[in-house]
């Protein structure tokens, strides 16, 4: 980003806030959650309000803000990106830069449970509300749910997701819930990717709140997708996580949006920091999968 850009941001956010909330009300919201294709492709960057801030074998690779937010606008400059999924600091800072018009929209709303915490199963509701997400004008928010059976602290992030879903469904707002079986290996939350592993997360997640009317569910690629999708009526994004093969890691996905309920891609890290460095490239590749 240059100097002069960052230096504008620096001051509108030091002595005029208004304009955050004047951003968001001019903005020119999209038609619908999914693009011409019946499909839709979410660029995500809420990883950084975690502490999780390595992607490619550099844990530092999104620290830079200002490089961060450039790789988000080339993604959204593809008119197949259709949105973003990211914390009300990256989404201000995007609405300040004008890049959010025509796009659906996505607050993260849990991110307490930091990155190699001691604490991180424990993932309360620090980012976005269902209350700031309608007031902003966003479409939906999202909430990370990993479910440890070793661990009690699990119930309170349930009992909250459970919360958001409802007041989510009460503004008409979308809630996406990204589930995972988790357990700790050597210290660490390791996620269960097994076919069984996800296909659990999924039933567990799908009767979270009063409603699922407006619930769709975020999950990880797993063995057989085709058993994944069927373990629920609930619209499903494919997330992208760390991938080393990006060529074959396209394959799968492509396989996977064949399935009825699986109406699109949240992918972030893997391509907004590709290997090659190319991001309008990667993420060019994967809206041709839609």
């Amino acid at each position: 980003m240059r100097r002069d850009e960052l230096a504008e941001l620096a001051r509108t956010r030091l002595m005029d806030p208004a304009a955050i909330r004047k951003a968001a009300d001019a903005r020119k919201r999209a038609a619908s959650p999914v693009g011409p294709s019946g499909k839709c492709f979410i660029i995500a960057a809420d990883h950084p309000a975690r502490g999780a801030l390595g992607t490619g074998g550099d844990p530092m690779a999104m620290a830079d803000r200002g490089d961060l937010l450039d790789r988000l606008r080339t993604a959204l400059e593809n008119p197949g990106c259709n949105g973003v999924l990211a914390t009300a600091d990256i989404l201000e800072d995007l609405l300040l830069l004008g890049a959010l018009d025509g796009k659906v929209v996505f607050g993260s709303m849990n991110r307490g449970g930091l990155a190699g915490a001691s604490f991180e199963i424990d993932d309360r509701f620090t980012g976005m509300s269902a209350e700031s997400v309608a007031r902003m004008g966003f479409d939906g928010g999202k909430m990370l749910t990993r479910i440890d059976y070793g661990d009690d602290r699990t119930a309170p992030t349930l009992e909250a997701t459970a919360h958001a879903v409802d007041a989510l469904a009460d503004r008409g707002l979308i809630a996406m819930v990204e589930p995972f079986i988790s357990r700790r290996e050597g210290g660490k939350v390791v996620n269960d990717l097994t076919t069984e592993g996800v296909v659990k997360s999924v039933a567990i997640a799908s009767g979270l709140g009063s409603t699922s009317a407006y619930t769709w569910l975020k999950v990880p690629t797993a063995p057989d997708m085709e058993r994944v999708a069927a373990a629920s009526t609930l619209p499903m994004v494919i997330l992208g996580g760390e991938v080393a093969d990006l060529e074959a890691q396209r394959k799968s996905w492509g396989s996977s949006l064949s399935l009825p309920n699986v109406v699109g891609l949240t992918v972030g890290r893997s391509l907004l920091y590709p290997a090659d460095g190319d991001v309008a490239g990667a993420v060019d590749a994967v809206v041709s999968l839609l």
